[in-house]
């Protein structure tokens, strides 16, 4: 297992086709999705799928990373880095099993993907994205630092976006 960083309480790790069905577990939960503008899984096979062509690691050396919880090992959901050629912008992103919302979990991993962005892969600014409506995203995006820049529409949905520059 490959662990690209840890916390008090979670590591994150690379995802893998061996995460394909807590993928589309995660994914099912309508409440999870309601803000993302994704659609569920069709199946664990279509996660698995998606998890085989999953080229950001290859392609950036960071990507969407699995979140653990040392205690228990128990896959919570993921959290990472992600870049968007179209809009030459990185940003950071999370989704969690509804049962461990509000826990501070979400927090504690975007944190620590804000150091590794900054620090080890010398990005200049990181962007969270969120529904104007998903309050508690939003609160994760101020609790780690990212200060509110504008409203845009991606693919016809409208987002706040926060951002954060390097120190």
């Amino acid at each position: 297992m490959n662990k690209i960083l840890e916390t008090s309480r979670l590591y994150l790790r690379e995802m893998t086709p061996q995460d394909a069905e807590v993928a589309y577990i995660l994914n099912l939960d309508p409440d999870v999705i309601r803000y993302t503008g994704d659609d569920a899984f069709e199946s664990v096979g279509e996660a698995k799928a998606f998890l085989e062509n999953y080229s950001s690691y290859k392609t950036y050396g960071f990507g969407r990373w699995a979140v653990i919880l040392k205690e228990t090992d128990e896959y919570l959901g993921w959290c990472g880095l992600k870049y968007t050629l179209e809009l030459d912008e990185f940003d950071i992103g999370y989704r969690l099993m509804k049962k461990f919302w509000g826990k501070g979990y979400a927090t504690e991993a975007a944190k620590a993907c804000l150091e590794v962005g900054f620090n080890q892969f010398n990005m200049e600014s990181i962007v969270g994205r969120a529904m104007p409506e998903n309050g508690a995203s939003i609160r994760v995006l101020e609790k780690i630092g990212l200060s509110y820049l504008e409203n845009r529409i991606e693919n016809g949905i409208e987002e706040v976006i926060y951002i954060k520059h390097k120190l």
